[in-house]
């Protein structure tokens, strides 16, 4: 006649059952925490190389574009002396972690503000100068060491 499994060995395989989706999940989460993270050091990175890759065209009206690092929390400024009102893009992309943000004025005074997540796709913003003037874009992220890139043109 089959015995029944003892007390322990039930014991043990329930235990198993219940963890083994914890450690499914777990090891999920880490292949997708490492499949995002941007190959190699932001500090060691090509920038001209990653923007080449990441803004790859550039139409010949651009007013205003940068790219680089940032590596801090300081918000890093380009501006542009005299851009004529109208209606602009700016496309913005980064690479990392977390957002970068880009802060747009016209003479001192805020315009808008746009945001692109560090996922290495590019995201536009359309953005309306009512007068013409001095515009200046500030980039900055709170979720430094990243890279980032944008331009502003004149809309299509």
């Amino acid at each position: 006649m089959p015995s029944r499994l003892s007390f322990l060995p039930r014991a043990r395989t329930a235990a198993v059952r219940r963890t083994l989706p914890a450690v499914l999940v777990a090891a999920a989460l880490g292949l997708t925490v490492a499949g995002c993270s941007p190959a190699g050091s932001v500090e060691a990175a090509d920038v001209p190389q990653w923007r080449a890759t990441a803004l790859p065209t550039s139409p010949a009206d651009v007013v205003l574009q940068d790219s680089g690092k940032i590596l801090n929390r300081d918000h890093l400024v380009q501006e542009a002396a005299s851009v004529p009102a109208g209606s602009y893009t700016l496309t913005a992309v980064c690479a990392g972690t977390g957002k970068a943000f880009f802060a747009v004025s016209l003479d001192g005074k805020a315009v808008t503000e746009a945001g692109a997540a560090c996922n290495g796709r590019a995201e536009t913003t359309r953005i309306n100068l009512p007068a013409g003037g001095r515009v200046q874009i500030s980039s900055s992220s709170v979720d430094a060491p990243l890279l980032y890139a944008y331009r502003l043109a004149p809309a299509q």
